[in-house]
């Protein structure tokens, strides 16, 4: 079924509920026009909302990240992460303590992140040294070595984690292999990712 078929089928079905409505009811002209206004304005907001779906899923994503209503959770020491509208996985990942939404991408080999996010964390970046050169979907960066003495990813707690800080990731922070080579575990299960620690034996 096309979007264009589900509003027409819609704003159909709206009419009918209307219609029916007015005829129980007999109700005075004046009451069938506000009544008309009312559902004209239901209306509206659901075009509204449906011509923008693509807009309005992005926000209200970060809206319930922030709201603590998120796709993240927690059972015992496993995190179970839903995939998000875009269809990839964001993870509420702790920096040294400063909270960041990073994107988990079992495609990068290392944890990346922006001149921001490194400075709001606390990651020194070494001048000293050579840059790195990593190869990229857009071409060839280069990038500056550094590290993170903490990294907590709700029940997973890893230390001194290597990242590469580039201006060119933009506000995109990864978070790639190096930190799921960590872990006991991980694996995707529908649209759900699974992340599991190393678990001693006894």
């Amino acid at each position: 079924m096309t979007d264009d078929t589900a509003q027409l089928l819609w704003t159909l079905g709206a009419l009918v509920l209307v219609g029916s409505a007015l005829v129980a009811r007999r109700p005075s002209v004046g009451d069938v026009l506000r009544s008309l206004l009312g559902w004209a304005a239901v209306a509206a907001v659901a075009f509204l909302v449906i011509s923008n779906r693509e807009r309005i899923a992005p926000v209200m994503a970060a809206l319930g990240d922030r709201i603590g209503l998120g796709s993240q959770s927690v059972v015992g020491d496993t995190v179970r992460i839903a995939m998000s509208e875009d269809g990839h996985f964001w993870a509420r990942v702790d920096l040294n303590g400063h909270s960041e939404r990073m994107l988990i991408d079992s495609g990068a080999t290392l944890t990346a992140v922006s001149p921001a996010t490194a400075k709001a964390a606390g990651i020194e970046v070494s001048d000293s040294g050579f840059p790195v050169m990593l190869n990229t979907a857009n071409g060839s960066i280069t990038a500056q070595r550094a590290s993170v003495g903490r990294v907590t990813l709700g029940s997973l707690d890893t230390h001194d984690l290597g990242v590469v800080v580039s201006p060119a990731f933009g506000d995109t922070n990864v978070l790639g292999m190096n930190f799921l080579s960590r872990l006991g575990s991980w694996r995707v299960e529908g649209k759900t990712l699974i992340l599991e620690p190393k678990r001693t034996r006894a």
